[in-house]
């Protein structure tokens, strides 16, 4: 009995686990080796028939890639991005905050104005701003209706290609960025404001000092996202002859009638400056989230050097 209860004992022990382990059988990968080869003769014949076929004129593409009627619409394209990604932050979050606010007046103004403009096009946003002369030849500012008016403006000058792009944009923009940030301050446990509120913080001061610092991390990922959406939607603004980066390539190939090369100026710029925005993304979420990186736990040690140690 004491030899079979010592036998089962050593069996049980974790150096028989270990080599039971170590002498199992391990699946090949065959599936695995298979699609790495399917996918590697797919990218390797998509590279041929970029590399071969003379239609994409890859020594136009070289010739128009820095001009400088592209560099120009390049830099349209980003400061467009940028003004109206910054208007569009800054309005969301008074949108988002006012859609948290106990006030039922506010919350329904901030619900009106997101269901608008998320539920209509991008395009005829910006092809309404532009025309917006049509239904108003004059900008009054005054008190409504009765008046008095204090100044007055022609619209067509100032509703210009630019103006109207940034208007389409960044309110458009504001919509999608009100809820972001809404589900960011609410991925906030709510006793985190209670807290504050308690130490004496007023409300603005908490969200800017508690709140809204920890939604970042839910925020970041999605915003990323908007900006990079936002520098292919600024292509859009082409419609109301806005001399951006596809408006720049488009005044070429109606000129030379080479349109595939042009169109592929135009994409390779655009995959540059969203691969940097990746880059930059994933290096603000690491930044943002170091505070929650989990730990790698240390290797538990062998079983035949704890026998050691505790012999």
């Amino acid at each position: 009995m004491k030899r079979a209860a010592a036998a089962t004992a050593s069996d049980e022990s974790p150096e028989w686990r270990l080599r039971d382990v170590a002498g199992a059988h391990h699946s090949p990968g065959y599936g695995r080796w298979l699609s790495w080869v399917v996918v590697l003769v797919i990218a390797l014949n998509m590279l041929w028939v970029l590399c071969t076929n003379a239609n994409f004129e890859w020594n136009v593409v070289a010739q128009w890639f820095t001009e400088a009627s592209i560099i120009h619409g390049l830099g349209v394209t980003l400061g467009l991005t940028l003004v109206s990604m910054a208007i569009g932050m800054a309005l969301g979050l008074v949108l988002a905050v006012a859609r948290l606010s106990n006030s039922r007046l506010l919350q329904w103004l901030s619900g009106l104005y997101i269901w608008f403009f998320r539920g209509t096009p991008l395009l005829v946003q910006l092809i309404f701003w532009y025309n917006l002369s049509t239904l108003f030849p004059t900008l009054s500012l005054g008190i409504p209706v009765t008046g008095p008016f204090f100044a007055h403006w022609n619209t067509n000058d100032l509703i210009t290609p630019l103006t109207a792009a940034i208007a389409g944009l960044a309110l458009n923009e504001a919509a999608y960025m009100a809820e972001i940030i809404r589900a960011g301050l609410l991925s906030v446990d709510s006793g985190q404001m209670e807290t504050a509120q308690a130490f004496g913080m007023g409300h603005a001061r908490a969200l800017r000092r508690i709140v809204i610092p920890q939604a970042m991390r839910a925020i970041i990922p999605p915003t990323g996202n908007q900006l990079i959406s936002m520098i292919k939607a600024t292509s859009l603004v082409s419609v109301i002859a806005m001399g951006d980066l596809l408006y720049s390539a488009q005044a070429v190939y109606n000129r030379t009638f080479e349109i595939i090369p042009m169109l592929m100026v135009a994409v390779i710029w655009y995959l540059i400056i969203t691969t940097v925005l990746n880059v930059a993304q994933s290096a603000i979420e690491r930044y943002y989230a170091r505070g929650t990186r989990r730990q790698q736990t240390a290797p538990a040690p062998a079983a035949g050097k704890e026998e050691n140690g505790d012999e």
